[in-house]
């Protein structure tokens, strides 16, 4: 069971329900006025990277055969 704990797929898992709240995040803070483009800027590039985490950790876990 602890291995279950520091898998690759729940550590996937973990990564998505943060990419869900960082969009939420956003979402939010776009409709506050005024808007703080600088927390904005920072949100997006943060949910950015997020995004290329789970990217690279999903080719990991099934990388595409050769066609």
């Amino acid at each position: 069971m602890n291995s279950n704990l520091h898998s690759p797929e729940r550590h996937l898992i973990e990564l998505r329900m943060e990419h869900a709240d960082l969009d939420a995040l956003i979402d939010r803070t776009a409709d506050e006025q005024p808007v703080d483009e600088l927390m904005m800027r920072r949100l997006k590039k943060r949910r950015l990277a997020l995004r290329d985490k789970i990217s690279r950790l999903e080719l990991a876990l099934d990388p595409k055969e050769p066609a």
